[in-house]
């Protein structure tokens, strides 16, 4: 059994933290610059230019890419043949509360939902853990904004509504998205499992590289279809119209109870903030 040290969890976890938050993704980058050569609109042409000046200078400055640093959602997967030497859930809220002070990241956590009171250094962490084979364990940080956390919703529909229900449902809740989850978007979709099982599934979704398709060949030909039907809604960049709305759309599937049909989208700004990391 190999054993990893609770301040390498910390350790890195705290660089995910801040690496998320300064360096956008090449595969968001350059579909940005794709988007450019699709986008109709002249405002629509300019805030893409905006949206690539400002990752550059937040990735040459180590400044963030946007003043909502997140909430740290935290993705674990561990090795069955590895144990961590301490609680590997402090580990990570400590590595958060780290790279978010150290990395002078805004810290938007409030102890109680009703109460208030913010917690002053971002934790705790929303984690998501799951066991996997093998002798590591791979982390990924996945900052999660709150203006497109808003924009996200659960469905519980009924097992008629098939496929084209599910795509009734995304587009309506992009339609009343609009601009408040900062479009250009990414599209997170869950379908099946259960009520909560079904939102992770969404917000799971969002890990993936912009371009990645589902590997099952009938739900890759949905993520296409969707993300031409929303970039046909003319909502644009920044909700001021043009054809870029979406960056991509992502499903992710799990069997469901017969009598159920859960659908969820969580929604990702144009900031599609997540980095990973083996141990």
């Amino acid at each position: 059994m190999r054993e990893v040290d609770y301040n390498i969890i910390v350790d890195t976890v705290a660089r995910l933290c801040t690496e998320a938050n300064y360096f956008l993704g090449d595969d968001v980058v350059n579909v940005f610059k794709e988007g450019l050569k699709k986008e109709e609109s002249d405002t629509g042409k300019d805030i893409l230019n905006q949206l690539l000046k400002n990752q550059e200078i937040a990735r040459t400055e180590k400044i963030p890419i946007c003043q909502d640093c997140g909430f740290a959602v935290v993705f674990v997967e561990i090795g069955d043949e590895v144990c961590v030497k301490g609680n590997i859930t402090d580990a990570i809220n400590e590595g958060v509360r780290k790279g978010y002070t150290e990395g002078y990241l805004r810290k938007s956590i409030v102890a109680d939902p009703i109460k208030g009171k913010n917690t002053g250094d971002n934790t705790p962490a929303i984690i998501h853990t799951t066991f996997v084979p093998g002798d590591k364990i791979k982390i990924t940080v996945a900052p999660k904004g709150g203006g497109s956390e808003n924009m996200s919703e659960v469905k519980m529909g009924k097992p008629a509504d098939g496929i084209e229900g599910v795509k009734n449902f995304v587009i309506d809740r992009v339609i009343r998205s609009s601009s408040n989850p900062c479009p250009p978007i990414v599209v997170g979709v869950g379908i099946g499992g259960t009520f909560e099982y079904v939102a992770f599934l969404a917000k799971k979704a969002l890990l993936r590289d912009i371009g990645q398709r589902n590997p099952d060949p009938f739900y890759a030909d949905v993520e296409r279809e969707l993300l031409e039907k929303i970039n046909n809604l003319g909502i644009g960049p920044m909700g001021l119209g043009g054809r870029i709305t979406a960056l991509d759309v992502f499903i992710e599937v799990h069997p469901r109870h017969i009598a159920s049909f859960p659908a969820a989208v969580n929604i990702n700004c144009h900031a599609a903030r997540h980095k990973s990391a083996v141990i």
